[in-house]
């Protein structure tokens, strides 16, 4: 067959010796191939990534900050625990609106309302919500609360990093401010806005009765907060301690031996194991220094910081799932709450004393404590009661004899302490107010009972 060349075709743009319809052919098969390879190549790379996990450990970068604003702010320790209670209640929310494993507050904690999904919202990640939900809400509970936009700018910019599109954030941003808005008109409702119309508290006068102490002679600090909303107990009142050791300056009666032997333990006359545990768990946000002609503020964290510390590390050590972490997270803050509501009702009810006054009347003008005395009553112990609660709580949902080792008093120079378990670190919390020359026995002792039934009832309403 003579050499033929054919014009220019789809495949060859010179002439060739292809008859063009067989060019064609070839090269309608190139495409052909060439558009799978294309389609095979473009399916591998685009296929859906699985959404970043969130651990525990995000849970507690949100605490840190939360209570850094507390100790920025110098919150007390009840209306701390109300600040933690409400953050947490937020993330948890989001958490029981997305995992049926999770039962929502409805129905379980008092007036709790029902709080739904908002419909508009699509395309969100629930444990970036939670986080951001709990933001949005401490934000909104502390004076300083703004102080929060830096870190959670840092956070979004983290997200961004392992994958977040702009969307799910801004998705999940929405989610979070909804739930957040529920939450504080929830938190509104708890009447503790109410506290600053009622009557300025006015110590009782009487040796026997509570008086502010040096250095800075501080007021009484929320003497109203048994009137708040509880979350779990029915009121404030459900567990009335029995009354305290009544005053005597008899050096027979049961109360001038407790007093003794406070004074025995007098800041000159502490080993150096007591002044360390003493010193571990000051939890104290009023200290005050005398600086010659100065009074100077010293910013510590709170008791129950301390233990959502504690909460935090456990959960990471025991590599708790976000979910479950959140959970135990919002559980010990709202039982903190109500234990430090039902101390707090007891302490003005009773309105015992402090050691550092009496001693001075009675034994030595010129003794000290080794800690500050807190401006309020002396019974019940409120480390007791805070204490013994969240290890109660701890207890259950995490385990009896789980060994930790406390790391929450470092930032503040202090070495880390390890212990057996909850009740054993409930116990040195407790402890540590006698040696720091704050409280009595029988306030230690009954605080710590009242708090462990706070405990079993906050686990009793939950599992119903």
């Amino acid at each position: 067959m003579p050499y033929t060349l054919y014009p220019p075709c789809t495949l060859h743009p010179a002439p060739c010796n292809l008859y063009p319809a067989t060019c064609n052919i070839f090269s309608m098969k190139n495409i052909f191939y060439t558009s799978l390879l294309i389609a095979f190549i473009t399916g591998c790379t685009s296929v859906k990534k699985d959404p970043p996990v969130f651990t525990s450990a995000e849970i507690g970068k949100v605490m840190y900050e939360m209570t850094e604003l507390m100790i920025h702010d110098i919150t007390n320790p009840p209306l701390a625990s109300r600040f933690f209670s409400y953050a947490c209640l937020a993330g948890y929310e989001v958490v029981a609106q997305n995992d049926s494993a999770f039962k929502s507050m409805h129905g379980i904690v008092n007036g709790y309302p029902e709080l739904k999904k908002p419909d508009s919202i699509e395309g969100y990640h629930y444990p970036l919500a939670a986080i951001l939900a709990m933001l949005e809400t401490a934000q909104q509970m502390q004076p300083s609360g703004k102080q929060l936009l830096t870190f959670r700018q840092q956070f979004l910019d983290s997200c961004i990093k392992i994958g977040f599109t702009k969307k799910t954030i801004d998705q999940s941003q929405q989610y979070a401010r909804a739930i957040s808005k529920g939450i504080l008109v929830y938190a509104k409702a708890d009447g503790y806005n109410k506290i600053s119309n009622l009557p300025r508290y006015t110590p009782v006068k009487g040796d026997a009765y509570w008086y502010p102490t040096p250095p800075g002679y501080m007021a009484a600090v929320e003497p109203y907060f048994n009137t708040v909303r509880p979350f779990f107990l029915d009121s404030a009142s459900q567990f009335i301690p029995p009354p305290p050791a009544a005053y005597s300056t008899n050096k027979q009666s049961a109360f001038y031996k407790m007093l003794y032997d406070n004074f025995k333990q007098g800041e000159a006359d502490l080993s150096d194991e007591h002044r360390l545990i003493a010193a571990y768990w000051d939890c104290n946000p009023f200290a005050v220094q005398d600086d010659g002609h100065l009074m100077i503020g010293l910013k510590k964290i709170s008791p129950g910081a301390h233990w959502l510390g504690i909460t935090d590390i456990v959960c990471r050590d025991t590599k708790k799932t976000f979910n479950d972490a959140m959970f135990i997270h919002a559980l010990v803050a709202m039982g903190l709450m109500d234990s430090f509501m039902a101390c707090w009702d007891e302490k003005f009810r009773s309105n015992r004393v402090r050691p550092e006054t009496a001693i001075r009347q009675q034994i030595d003008p010129h003794w000290k404590p080794l800690l500050q005395t807190p401006p309020f009553p002396e019974y019940l112990s409120g480390h007791s009661c805070a204490s013994a609660t969240s290890a109660t709580i701890l207890s259950h949902y995490v385990g009896n004899n789980i060994s930790f080792t406390d790391t929450v008093e470092t930032r503040y120079g202090l070495p880390p302490r390890p212990f057996k378990s909850f009740n054993d670190a409930a116990a040195e919390a407790a402890i540590s107010r006698f040696y720091g020359g704050i409280h009595y026995m029988d306030a230690i002792n009954d605080g710590l009972v009242q708090g462990k039934k706070v405990g079993e009832w906050v686990i009793t309403k939950m599992e119903r």
